[in-house]
């Protein structure tokens, strides 16, 4: 990568190496442990023009989504996330208030964990999601789906047939596309000329803030701060009307966003994060220089944990295998002489070995089972929900350890 993907600019920084890696989604079967596992450099890099965080596009949307293995309807707070926000743009966008048919489409719709709440309401909508085997879940649910990649010609065929959309949300998705400007071309193609775009993504703010450097991974081509953003946006013709601050994801933000021509003056929320970003140094290399040395902390931490715990002769296990865990698995070289296996409430998984590090995952059961002495959880983001829902490892004085922002071992109350 020489260039920038948005602006083009060949003025890009190293910001952390975390050298190289296989696809986190490529999650494998027993069979394929005796094979080759291609894996990737993983470089993060600033644009010093633009500041847009990226990484190389070195492999393909289609290599990642045509099957999928995450389905968004497996977390519990998540799909209540959606169903709250569903209501509140109900009311903010004023979709079929006025006596009018309104019309949803969500891009990146994964198993219809959000439109059903949408579907509920009798509103009309539509997703387009890519993945085969999350858009078929999807559709037995009831939620019509489209399997195909937005594009500029992907969303005018959408308008041409069902009409231009009162509100296109794009929830996790705006980091997973190389072509940002294409994407996003995509998006104004789909929106009424008066409708509204909302994007939710993770704040780049708080991944340098909170050593969240496990989001880092082949799938997340870029990472935005709303500076950038405003800039993304820009180039398909829309722009940012607001911003909402959001705990998702360890820190993510909502993008309100609409046709340039009809956006008018962004709300003082706006000047307030870019203000806050500014005061972090995001806008000068200087922000982003001692991240490196604390995601190195990180690893040595979460290292020397387990290696002492091995000694001890205690037993580590996994809860969870996302993304971003086997970001961190394959960081820190974490194998199963470490962490013995991983557990996961996605079926698909069951049977699997995660990418590289070729750690077993097992159903959730396996832990009441094995009565481990720690739990190390990976997707850390979703710490209230699984402090809640591992309380049952207190039976047996077991601890729940939290990886980042930083080593965290947690005596959880029955």
């Amino acid at each position: 990568m020489t260039r920038c993907r948005l602006c083009g600019s060949e003025a890009l920084a190293s910001v952390v190496d975390l050298g190289a890696t296989p696809p986190c989604e490529s999650f494998l079967a027993a069979d394929q442990l005796d094979q080759p596992e291609p894996a990737y450099p993983l470089h993060l890099r600033v644009c010093t023009d633009c500041w847009l965080a990226q990484i190389p596009p070195l492999i393909t949307p289609e290599e990642t989504f045509k099957e999928y293995a995450y389905f968004s309807s497996y977390s519990t707070s998540w799909v209540e996330h959606a169903r709250t926000f569903v209501a509140d743009a109900v009311q903010r966008v004023g979709l079929g208030t006025d006596g009018s048919e309104a019309f949803v489409v969500e891009v990146a719709s994964n198993d219809g964990y959000l439109l059903k709440h949408v579907v509920g309401r009798g509103i009309r909508c539509l997703g387009i999601e890519p993945s085969v085997n999350v858009g078929a879940a999807a559709r037995d649910a009831g939620v019509p789906t489209l399997t195909e990649f937005l594009s500029p010609d992907t969303g005018s065929a959408v308008r041409a047939e069902h009409g231009p959309a009162d509100l296109v949300v794009a929830n996790n998705v705006y980091a997973h596309i190389p072509d940002v400007v294409g994407f996003t071309e995509g998006l104004r193609a789909l929106v009424a000329d008066d409708g509204w775009v909302s994007i939710e993504v993770q704040h780049l703010l708080t991944l340098i803030e909170e050593n969240q450097y496990d989001t880092i991974y082949h799938e997340h081509f870029q990472y935005y701060t709303v500076a950038s953003a405003i800039r993304a946006l820009a180039s398909g013709g829309l722009a940012l009307v607001d911003v909402e601050l959001l705990p998702t994801h360890g820190g993510s933000i909502r993008l309100w966003a609409r046709p340039a021509e009809v956006a008018g003056e962004p709300t003082a929320r706006v000047a307030d994060v870019l203000a806050r970003e500014k005061a972090a140094g995001l806008q000068e290399l200087s922000g982003y220089t001692e991240f490196s040395a604390r995601v190195a902390k990180v690893r040595r931490d979460l290292l020397r944990f387990l290696i002492e715990a091995a000694e001890r002769g205690e037993t580590v296990v996994g809860y969870g295998a996302p993304g971003k865990g086997n970001t961190l698995l394959n960081h820190c070289g974490i194998r199963p002489d470490l962490l013995a296996y991983t557990v996961d409430r996605n079926p698909y998984k069951h049977g699997r070995f995660t990418p590289g590090t070729r750690i077993p995952i097992l159903p959730p059961e396996q832990i009441a089972a094995d009565k481990p002495d720690y739990v190390l959880v990976l997707p850390w983001n979703l710490r209230a929900e699984l402090v809640e829902q591992l309380s049952f490892v207190h039976d047996w004085g077991g601890r729940l350890v939290f990886p980042i922002p930083e080593l965290s071992i947690v005596e959880v109350k029955a």
